[in-house]
């Protein structure tokens, strides 16, 4: 076990080589919310590449084959509604062959990862025939086993969300997908929209991490915000996905709870920073804090004028800033010996001045103060 602690996670999508020393992988998740419109599908992939997203997630359905007869023709009317039934409503949603290849050539251009979550066996052999560099799937098809494997046959990087289920549902599905291809990375997901933070358990970031510790951890991340995804990279989450669109006023269930622009640049903008700011965990002193240290730092002063051969007591020193002088922590060491020379009162003690300096505070001596 202890071998397996010390593996070095990683999984390389695209160009994009995912650590635990990098940045996040964020996705964009589009889904749906293009409306069955190339043209829309098209500004918002340009807008979340402006945005700093690394990636757009679309979905794909066989929606003859995914539902059943009495699904596909259920009535489906209401305000988010494409159509009269729900079959109708889900096949005025999807994209073709064509419009996948155009978009798939549009984020080649711009220079953005494009992929999709394929609900079905034929959806993936049609991403596939596109070779589509990194497979999605999603939480409902967690327990899909046979899906999962099929998927992963594929031989590229795989995204498996693992909402309601158990952690008896996510070991199946890694023990599964594993041998057949070790490109994985497991998202810790809670499948509601919005989810509330009550139930957004981001603790189990660290349970996977430790149950998983030769992958990649990641979060689909459906809050109404942008903070806890910044929570969950803290955590060891570096792949974050969130639903995006460019107007939460348009037709569709998913729009309320995805971000707009402005959201998705700062999620992408504060996810790099907390990577910076977590830094490499050695406790140091940075040359900005030196400033400021010394306007606010101690130092061990005369408290009256001292003559020379007197032996100093605690009576005689001051501690007082700046701290450009002889820490207080040297006070002790300072108690007993005797001056030099006179010295004068608020003047800096330091070992030069001191009969019986140490051995070892020959580094520590500070230049007096004029």
């Amino acid at each position: 076990m202890e071998d397996l602690v010390d593996m070095k996670r990683e999984l390389k999508i695209d160009e994009a080589l995912i650590t635990d020393d990098s940045d996040c992988f964020v996705i964009a998740e589009i889904g749906h919310n293009h409306q069955g419109s190339v043209q829309k599908a098209m500004e918002l992939i340009r807008t979340a590449k402006e945005c700093g997203a690394n990636a757009v997630k679309f979905q794909k359905r066989n929606n003859r084959q995914l539902y059943t007869k009495s699904m596909y023709e259920m009535p489906y009317s209401h305000e988010n509604s494409f159509g009269a039934t729900y079959g109708e409503h889900r096949e005025n949603l999807e994209l073709d062959q064509n419009a996948y290849g155009e978009l798939k050539h549009f984020c080649r251009e711009l220079g953005i990862t494009f992929f999709a979550t394929p609900f079905d066996f034929s959806s993936a052999d049609f991403l596939a025939r596109l070779d589509m560099p990194v497979y999605k799937t999603a939480s409902g098809d967690l327990k899909n086993i046979p899906l999962l494997k099929y998927i992963a046959g594929i031989g590229k990087p795989m995204l498996v969300s693992t909402g309601g289920a158990g952690i008896e549902d996510v070991r199946r599905a890694y023990e599964a997908v594993m041998p057949v291809n070790p490109q994985l990375c497991i998202l810790q997901c809670t499948a509601s929209y919005p989810v509330s933070y009550e139930e957004l358990n981001l603790n189990v970031i660290t349970t996977y991490r430790n149950e998983f510790p030769d992958i990649v951890i990641g979060l689909s991340d459906h809050e109404n915000g942008i903070a806890m995804a910044t929570a969950a990279y803290v955590l060891g989450a570096r792949v974050i996905e969130k639903h995006f669109t460019i107007n939460h006023t348009w037709k569709g269930t998913d729009h309320v709870f995805s971000l707009e622009p402005i959201g998705f640049r700062k999620l992408v903008r504060d996810l790099k920073r907390v990577r910076l700011a977590l830094g490499d965990g050695r406790k140091r002193s940075f040359p900005s804090e030196s400033g400021p240290l010394e306007k606010m730092g101690k130092k061990l002063v005369a408290a009256k004028d001292i003559p020379a051969g007197h032996v100093l007591t605690e009576a005689d020193i001051a501690i007082k800033s700046p701290g450009n002088g002889l820490a207080p922590y040297e006070l002790e060491n300072v108690l007993g010996k005797a001056a030099l020379r006179l010295i004068q009162k608020d003047e800096n003690i330091t070992w030069d001045v001191l009969a019986g300096m140490p051995e070892s505070a020959g580094q520590a001596i500070v230049q007096s103060s004029s």
